[in-house]
């Protein structure tokens, strides 16, 4: 199992369907190959999921669909692995901060196994790999310099010819769906902060809604964090009993608003917001040996009709 060589097929196949897709693509003079999933293209309900599988290393199921409130709907994406710490921890999570001149992106895909990024995450799930192409996704709002892509290549040990890089902004069809698909990693992350025993997780789901595009970046950047805080659900399969109560998002006392006015209210820095309400609304764990079902937490659509304003 490799997660850069199986990603790298499905940036193939974006670059392929290009046209059909609504993406662009361009090489840079280094030769590190851009795939514009949503920046100055508009992209496709298509192109988010396989950007997002391609964030998964391939080895996850992202299916499209949609999902009824009552009173209004929206797109959900839903997100199925076997390899929930490998597909969502060590590639999908956005845990390299790429930073150059005046450009900062997060980093997310099997890349960051190549170049470790960060090193703990793989020390403790214990995964690498070795590769000669790399995919890296970066949700950023412009095309990263040639200098940062060969920072990138040099950090994975591969040819900057050799490196794929996906890039979407927050405020695009491909970004919302991307990130509305971090739900099943979002909980996963939550577990490990609270020290549960991630390793017990042997299968995994996670959906949420995907929001209209009702503002730029930084409104949708509130508003796709409210659609995991408020609107995701994860399903978990596990080799033994984990306590799941605090992991929903309504452990946190930063929960009942929307994530624009908590960002607000800390002065708009990531740091002073309490890190319990980084979640999903509502988390349920089976445990495989006894069918024992755990549930904590619970949708809160009132919150997500205030967010995107219905």
């Amino acid at each position: 199992m490799n997660l850069n060589l199986k990603a790298v097929k499905i940036v193939e196949e974006l670059i392929l369907k290009k046209s059909e897709l609504k993406v662009g693509f361009t090489e840079l003079e280094n030769g590190c190959k851009i795939v514009d999933c949503g920046i100055k293209y508009e992209g496709s309900l298509e192109a988010g999921r396989l950007y997002t599988l391609a964030c998964l290393g391939g080895v996850a199921d992202v299916q499209l669909g949609e999902i009824d409130y009552g009173d209004f709907s929206m797109k959900e994406v839903v997100v199925a692995t076997e390899y929930p710490l490998i597909a969502c921890l060590s590639s999908q999570k956005a845990g390299w901060n790429i930073k150059g001149d005046g450009f900062f992106a997060l980093g997310s895909g099997p890349a960051r196994i190549l170049a470790k990024k960060p090193k703990d995450t793989y020390e403790k799930i214990g995964y690498s790999e070795k590769s000669e192409k790399a995919v890296l996704a970066l949700e950023c709002s412009k095309y990263p310099p040639a200098e940062v892509c060969d920072e990138i290549a040099n950090a994975c040990n591969v040819a900057p010819e050799n490196l794929y890089i996906l890039v979407a902004r927050t405020a695009s069809l491909t970004g919302t769906i991307q990130i509305s698909a971090r739900a099943l990693e979002t909980c996963l992350y939550k577990m490990d902060h609270l020290g549960l025993n991630l390793k017990s997780v042997v299968r995994g789901k996670g959906s949420a809604p995907v929001p209209p595009i009702v503002g730029g970046d930084s409104k949708m950047m509130g508003i796709t964090n409210d659609m995991i805080i408020y609107g995701a659900r994860v399903y978990l399969e596990s080799e033994e009993d984990i306590d799941i109560k605090k992991v929903p998002s309504n452990s946190s006392p930063a929960y009942g608003k929307p994530f624009e006015e908590i960002f607000k209210e800390a002065g708009y820095d990531f740091y002073k917001i309490n890190p319990a309400i980084f979640a999903p609304a509502e988390v349920t764990l089976k445990n495989l040996k006894t069918g024992k079902t755990r549930k904590a937490g619970e949708v809160n659509i009132g919150v997500l009709k205030k967010s995107i304003g219905v």
